[in-house]
Order: structure tokens, then sequence, then C-alpha cells
């Protein structure tokens, strides 16, 4: 301890001064390596309440976090909208179940002679499998960085598949905003910090969850200093049997202002799949689409 007869004023205006300058000093340091944190953005005067947004995200959570009930089938096409040169397009199959760690999805996509097949589980401890469209290639899980890569070329990453960020726990809600005409719920969820350690570009989501329906209808990738990175956007829904299921979806790249449409042709709800259907190691396996009549055509 400094004895009271040290403490002249000139020590005091020096040691304030050095004090000043390492907050300075270590500060920056400090904030680098924390990463930007996107600020809130509230919708109304005063902060909403956060325990009604715990409320609403989790009985959300609990409901599954995808609004189709039991087994289904999709059939789907992936329009590729470039702000310059020729569109493509591309057709898929989704097998979708749900598990005790969340909703589970098997995704295969043909491109052009080749294909690639994925394994996709939501929920607290999401994950992502891969292999090739040839039967019998090895299947690999994705790390995060590999969660961004496209597929074929598309706007559609696993990451869009996968929406970790449905069960991140880090989140504020905003308030309740207007979409496509329509109240949702507004949140602003965080990466976990080994997520954010292994891809830094993304800062965070913004989720909307429509207030009636209780399901995503768009989510806002967020990057450094706030910029918007691409968005997801439901366009349309289709009522099949007693059943609302996403018909239209549009990704859109903010720095390219390249466009991906996702249109489901066909679909098969209330189906009963093999519960090997979803493990990992079938997926190096072709998967049987459910007969032709089973599934309800859907017109563009």
């Amino acid at each position: 301890m400094i004895s009271d007869r040290y403490a002249t004023p000139a020590c005091i205006r020096r040691a304030f001064f050095f004090g000043v300058l390492a907050a300075a000093c270590f500060a920056p340091a400090a904030q680098a390596q924390r990463g930007y944190r996107p600020p809130p953005g509230y919708l109304q005067l005063g902060k909403p309440d956060q325990d009604e947004g715990r409320r609403i995200i989790g009985e959300f959570r609990a409901m599954g976090a995808m609004g189709i009930t039991g087994d289904y089938y999709l059939e789907f096409e992936l329009r590729v909208m470039p702000r310059r040169g020729e569109e493509s397009s591309y057709a898929g199959r989704m097998w979708g179940s749900r598990n005790e760690q969340g909703a589970i999805s098997r995704v295969g996509l043909t491109t052009g002679g080749t294909g690639q097949r994925l394994l996709v589980q939501n929920g607290p401890q999401a994950a992502v499998w891969s292999a090739g469209g040839t039967a019998g290639e090895p299947v690999a899980m994705l790390g995060v960085a590999a969660l961004f890569t496209p597929l074929a070329g598309t706007d559609l990453t696993p990451f869009d598949l996968q929406m970790p960020f449905l069960y991140w726990p880090d989140f504020v809600f905003e308030g309740v905003a207007k979409i496509r005409g329509r109240p949702a719920h507004q949140f602003l969820l965080y990466p976990p910090a080994d997520f954010a350690a292994k891809y830094p570009a993304l800062t965070g989501v913004r989720l909307y969850l429509d207030t009636q329906f209780h399901q995503p209808v768009q989510s806002d990738q967020i990057g450094d200093g706030g910029r918007l990175l691409k968005s997801m956007t439901v366009q349309e829904l289709k009522k099949i049997g007693e059943q609302w299921i996403p018909k239209t979806i549009d990704l859109r790249d903010e720095a390219t202002h390249n466009k991906t449409r996702f249109s489901v042709t066909g679909a098969a709800l209330s189906q009963t799949f093999p519960g090997g259907l979803f493990a990992p190691a079938a997926l190096a396996d072709e998967a049987r689409s459910p007969a032709a009549a089973s599934v309800t055509r859907i017109q563009p």
C-alpha cells in the first residue's frame, strides 16, 4: 500500500494520466477480442417486456421450432436469379421429422448430373452432415465455417436449412414489427462464443415470428458494423389438409443482390418414416420417396 506522504498532487496527476492511457490502450483490444455486438433496435418507446419475449420464444421452441406436424416429404425447386447473367434452377427433395433433440431433415439436391445429400439436425445441439450424391460416398459432419458454403452455386447454405439461431440462448426481444403487412415478434439473437470464434463474420441474426402462426417469416443475418449480409423471407404459404406449409421462400444476398427462390412443388404430409432414415450413416444410401399418389402437386 502506498503511504499518504507519497500521494502528492504531482503523483496523483501522473497516476491518473497513466490510468487513462492504459484504459485507452486496452479497451480497443478487449472490444476486438469480444467482437462487434449489434445493438438492439427497439420498436416502441421504452424497452419491451423481456420476460414476455422469453415466454414467446420459449413456447416457439417447445413446439419444435418448425410448423409441420409429423413426418413429411417435400419436393422443391431452387431458382437462382442473379443480378446479372442467366437464371438457373435445381431440383431437390426433403424428408422431415422430429427426434428427441428437435426437428431433423434429410435433403437431397440434384445439380446437373451430380448431387449432394445433407442431414440437418436442429435444436440446442444442432449439427449438419454431408455426403455426395452418389451412393456409398463418405459422410462427414460440417464445421461452422462450412455451414456458410453455398449449395450448387445457389444462395442456399446449410446454415439456412439448419437455422441454429432459433435456439441461441443470448437474445433480446425488440417488440412487434410489420413484415409483409402482418405483425411479427422481432428478436435479435447473438451467436454463442464458440460459434462466433469460428465464424466472426456473423455477429447476429434478427428473427421475425408471425404473431398468429408462431412461425418464422423472415430472418436477417447481420455482419460487422450492423451491415445486413443476407435475408430469408417467407413469401407465400400453402394449406394442405389442415396444415400450412411454406410454399415460397426468397433468399437474398445483400452484397451481390443475387436471389434464390425456394419453391415447394410437391408435398406428402402425415407420413411415417423409419427412424434409420435420419441416422448420419444412412446418408450414404439413396432414400426412397413416398408413393407418387400420396404427393400433392403444388402449382407455381
